[in-house]
């Protein structure tokens, strides 16, 4: 096949698919920090976590040594429905740019939720549903993971109750729309519901909110509610785990043609889309297999890994959450009300952290206007309009195949295309009328945030 003409589009087979997520934690020598108890200081049992997690799914949380883990039958049908997604040779871009490097995506934008987020809803609503619980609560930023897990919930009738980021509950209402179509309630945050969400307010007035404030708001609502728990769609291990059917049909389509790519690019906000994506690639280059240049990206108004701390630090503003060792702003920071809301939080997963920490990808920050403007340029090209989130992959991978046209080298450069922007239309509105900033915190700023980091 390595003399045949690449296809616009690879599929697999449906015979093709994975039938095991895989779990990069087995391969790592360095394994992730683990949860603490926010009152002790101590590793968080699995006793302690079941009280706000699904049971399976703390299992999943906590096992750093299974290497696949089977993907449920029921789990799996419902991934037929839109999966396997395609992985696209840009073929259009590359002629654009003139650029000799060979650029692909993989596309997680082709189902009802418009998102990656999926993949990973429905494995947690599936979990919930097993357990035998009436609902769950969770946050979400630009509204992908909320529309995702409202659509999952609505499939296996569970109740599901969702804490909207206020500036994204404002910016982005069609997207709230579409998960109440789902089922689901929606609540700006900080809110009046709650006593955390009472208490941001009162020490914040005015605020836009964050998903650290959010997740406050889910996790108070789950704990106090008999019969539900708490869900996220980011950061945590098992989140990575789910996400990690992307990389999985990417490398098996890839492989497929021979082709190997050089620099592999992803969004990162909490790490659910970028973990997902290098899993497998990953994995290679734990075991020594292969190598690759792997890039997280992020936006420079929400700098965690370029600019962040490397320490325990809560997972949410009300510090009500376990603890978590990851590259951080500190669980106080109240990013800017930039529109990428899927990418506005205070940390990073614990294993692209330990990843990072360790050497084996690097990161770089991206102003929200260029992200915009790469945005409009693929759009022109390729025929999709994507995310916000998205499009921070697309402006490195645009800027790395300028590269290559500069130095003339035929790189193989693949990114995460996580999500279509047709609900961010504002978004664009913004930045087409000249109304969009740039606002990137200043190093007095993250330094007053991480003094106030815990001491552990």
């Amino acid at each position: 096949m390595t003399n045949e003409k690449i296809p616009y589009k690879i599929y697999l087979n449906e015979s093709e698919m994975p039938k095991a997520w895989y779990n990069l934690r087995a391969d790592m020598k360095n394994k992730p920090a683990p949860l603490l108890n926010p009152a002790t200081h101590q590793p968080m049992t699995a006793e302690e976590l079941s009280g706000v997690f699904c049971s399976e799914l703390v299992q999943q949380e906590l096992d750093n040594h299974t290497r696949d883990i089977e993907i449920p039958e029921d789990i799996r049908n419902f991934y037929k429905m839109y999966r396997p997604s395609p992985l696209v040779r840009a073929y259009c871009l590359e002629e654009k740019l003139g650029t000799p490097a060979k650029i692909y995506y993989k596309f997680e934008g082709n189902n009802t939720s418009g998102s990656h987020k999926l993949n990973s809803a429905i494995a947690q609503a599936y979990y919930a549903k097993k357990q035998g619980l009436k609902g769950v609560t969770t946050e979400t930023g630009a509204g992908q993971w909320g529309t995702a897990l409202s659509m999952a919930c609505s499939y296996f009738g569970l109740d599901c109750k969702v804490y909207m980021v206020k500036c994204s509950y404002e910016q982005k209402p069609f997207r709230r729309e579409v998960m109440r179509t789902y089922g689901a309630s929606v609540t700006p945050s900080p809110s009046t519901e709650t006593e955390v969400g009472r208490k941001i307010l009162a020490e914040h007035p005015g605020t836009t909110g964050s998903l650290g404030c959010a997740i406050s708001e889910a996790v108070e609502t789950a704990v106090t509610n008999e019969g539900y728990r708490y869900v996220l769609g980011s950061v945590l291990n098992q989140v990575l785990l789910h996400q990690s059917i992307i990389g999985l049909e990417t490398k098996a389509a890839m492989d497929k043609y021979n082709i190997k790519p050089d620099i592999i690019i992803g969004s990162a906000g909490g790490g659910s889309n970028l973990g997902g994506l290098i899993a497998p690639f990953m994995g290679e280059k734990l075991r020594g297999d292969a190598d690759y240049r792997i890039i997280a990206v992020e936006p420079a108004s929400c700098p965690s890994f370029t600019r962040g701390v490397y320490a325990y630090d809560f997972c949410d503003t009300g510090m009500v959450c376990p603890l978590a060792k990851m590259y951080t702003l500190g669980s106080d920071f109240i990013p800017s009300a930039n529109h990428a809301g899927g990418l506005r939080y205070h940390g990073m997963s614990s294993i692209l952290s330990q990843l990072y920490d360790d050497g084996f990808m690097e990161a770089v920050s991206v102003k929200q206007t260029d992200v915009f403007q790469a945005a409009e340029e693929f759009a022109r090209v390729e025929g999709i309009l994507p995310a916000p989130e998205s499009a921070h992959a697309i402006r490195v991978a645009i800027d790395e195949a300028m590269k290559c046209k500069e130095t003339g080298e035929e790189k193989t450069i693949l990114f995460g295309l996580t999500g279509t922007g047709y609900f961010d239309m504002v978004a664009y509105e913004k930045f087409h009328d000249g109304q969009m900033d740039d606002y990137i915190p200043t190093d007095e700023e993250l330094a007053s945030y991480a003094a106030k980091l815990p001491q552990i």
